[in-house]
């Protein structure tokens, strides 16, 4: 068996001689060969990592042999169509890179009713261009106590008033045959407290005490405290709440979520079997919840620890042995050094953007793009075979996460700049467009996230016409910079806030409800008429979708930074095989000019890929307020 984390192909050997004599894979099969061929590729790692995890253990060699055998079940029980997906994809790593890709996000029961009305709106996204559609979370979880879905009482059983999860496998494979992937949450941080591990953990058994992170009485809470911060101290003081029997769990988030003790490579494991399940249901990517937090460690506090990022390479090297198609992305709203350190095609081959989210909306309050520059400059570029997915907006509330020592470097004072863009969006700040709500908001200290759907962010409430320029605007920074570009779905359509979000029940305490509205079908039914605002936004996405896809050098994520001497102007150049897009995007509310020296660097004429004319700028051009330009440029000289 397994001596040490530095295998040899002998041990290697013993290893798949184990699993192959307990898992009824006829050998010399095209089933046999593909599990082999990966297992002497990935096991090596796997076993590595497992090791750095795990192994001061004295049951580390039973423990991977196990885990090994179940992905060799898992790998027997995949779908053919899965499997020819998994070759497929083996063969085009960067499927997921292409300039076609535009995803999609939305709840199922707000947008669709159920997964029955999802697939009936196959059509629509076909139209609309999706290749990837993210369903916020569908799983089991008990009301009122869900935390919208993310405390998971079943992986394997959908919410029943949303469908089965015969009827998820069967929308997964339509949405496959239309070239749509298939995006869920897998909220592995952390269970609900009625998920069965947890029920029988709250009853005493010692095997699943031990899947949670269960102390007898204060001790080692109190000493964990000490350096952990609290998450959410409106629910509950510090990270653990009392057991009736007087222990104490730990409960980062709500008090119904309890983490997850993944120094326990059982946990490990059953998570990992989780995982594998939804990975043959179809499942394509897997939204990977609260990434930061599933290491634990004294004396730390316990937030982006190494052993979380070796965690998620342990999870992706089991995916390569049984379910080599699927992709991870991250979640991380953390610091912006930080988010990068998740993204990685052995970790997560996918990653939110938060950063650029939060300044393409500081840059409409100032109508100043200086950090959204900056952060293009220094932290876009990420490793090779990784993509960002870049959106305006999502289902959560919108935070500052913009870095101190960013800012200060022009002159601007991080705690200031974030309670004025509290107040902006809020629309407490005279002048403002901004209909925003104040999520946890604090009068005392002006600190408050915000809430809102990107239209009436945007001022569209007045119906104005800066109001639609400024929805196209923060797209086209989405759309463009490298990435799939991600829709919260309506937006598409200009969809409003829901002050109405109180009135359901269990909603009336967290204000991010006001931009998850119901389907909004009159918006819908006006998408084709370009006189309506919706008909305008909605026409503008779509040409965006059609220019990106039949732009290849809008392909990838590689981006290089361009000074547009010009305060309120953002500009960027994305490199392609021997061409160059430079995309302009005016901020501002008055014309803006980029000058001839500005553009100096570049033949006399560009092509406009929007109206697909030939354009001069050797003597400047001039964007109009809330404009945004795609130039095909040729280098001078």
């Amino acid at each position: 068996m397994v001596e040490s984390a530095s295998l040899d192909q002998t041990a290697g050997q013993q290893v798949l001689s184990a699993v192959a004599a307990q898992v009824d894979i006829p050998r010399g099969s095209r089933d046999w060969a593909d599990f082999e061929r990966r297992f002497d590729r990935h096991f090596p790692d796997l076993a590595r990592l497992f090791h750095s995890l795990y192994g001061s253990r004295p049951d580390f060699q039973d423990q991977l042999a196990s885990l090994v055998l179940e992905t060799a079940r898992s790998w027997k029980e995949r779908p053919t169509d899965l499997k020819i997906l998994d070759a497929e994809r083996e063969g085009s790593g960067d499927w997921f890179q292409s300039n076609r890709m535009l995803g999609g996000v939305c709840y199922v029961d707000r947008y669709a009713a159920d997964l029955d009305g999802v697939r009936a709106r196959i059509p629509y996204f076909k139209e609309l261009g999706l290749t990837y559609l993210h369903l916020m979370p569908l799983f089991l979880a008990p009301e009122p106590l869900s935390d919208g879905g993310y405390a998971v009482s079943s992986y394997r059983e959908v919410n029943p008033k949303l469908g089965t999860m015969e009827q998820l496998r069967e929308l997964a494979a339509e949405l496959r045959a239309n070239g749509i992937s298939l995006v869920v949450d897998f909220i592995f941080n952390h269970t609900s407290n009625d998920h069965e591990w947890a029920r029988k953990a709250g009853a005493g058994d010692p095997r699943y005490s031990d899947y949670y992170w269960i102390f007898p009485d204060r001790t080692m809470p109190d000493a964990f405290e000490l350096s952990v911060r609290e998450i959410f101290p409106e629910d509950h003081p510090g990270s653990f709440v009392p057991l009736p029997d007087g222990r104490w769990v730990w409960a980062t988030f709500h008090t119904f979520q309890w983490d997850l003790n993944y120094s326990n490579p059982e946990v490990f494991r059953a998570m990992a079997g989780e995982m594998l399940f939804l990975a043959n249901q179809g499942v394509e990517i897997l939204r990977m919840d609260a990434v930061a937090f599933i290491w634990k460690q004294l004396g730390t506090t316990c937030e982006n620890l190494p052993e979380a990022h070796t965690l998620l390479q342990a999870f992706n090297a089991v995916c390569r042995l049984a379910a080599p198609s699927l992709l991870f992305k991250s979640e991380a709203i953390v610091h912006p050094d930080e988010v990068a350190l998740y993204i990685d095609p052995a970790e997560c081959q996918l990653s939110y953007n938060p950063l650029q989210m939060a300044l393409i909306w500081e840059a409409l309050a100032t109508r100043d793009v200086s950090l959204l520059s900056q952060a293009l400059q220094r932290r876009h570029n990420i490793p090779a075979g990784t993509s960002w997915v870049n959106y305006v907006r999502s289902h959560d509330d919108i935070g500052w996460t913009f870095a101190d020592e960013d800012a200060a470097e022009f002159g601007i004072n991080g705690f200031d700049h974030r309670r004025f863009l509290n107040s902006f969006y809020v629309n407490r700040f005279p002048g403002s467009f901004a209909r925003g709500v104040p999520f946890q908001d604090n009068p005392r200290t002006g600190d408050c996230r915000i809430s809102g759907t990107t239209a009436s962010l945007c001022g569209l409430e007045d119906g104005s016409a800066e109001a639609i320029r400024r929805i196209l605007l923060a797209h086209s920074v989405a759309f463009s910079t490298g990435g799939i570009p991600l829709l919260y779905l309506g937006d598409e359509v200009g969809q409003l806030n829901d002050y109405d979000y109180a009135l359901e029940e269990g909603h009336d305490a967290d204000s991010r409800w006001v931009h998850r509205p119901q389907f909004p079908a009159e918006r819908y039914a006006n998408r084709t008429d370009p006189a309506t605002p919706e008909g305008a936004i909605f026409a503008g996405l779509r040409r965006m979708t059609a220019v990106r896809a039949a732009t290849p050098e809008l392909a990838g994520t590689r981006l290089v930074p361009f000074t547009t001497n010009n305060p309120g102007v953002l500009g960027y150049q994305r490199p392609g095989e021997g061409s160059l897009v430079l995309a302009l995007a005016n901020f501002g509310d008055g014309p803006a000019v980029i000058s001839a020296d500005t553009l100096s660097g570049f033949e006399a004429v560009a092509r406009d890929l929007f109206s697909d004319d030939d354009v001069r700028i050797d003597e400047g051009i001039v964007l109009r307020p809330q404009d945004y330009v795609w130039l095909r440029v040729v280098p001078s000289g």
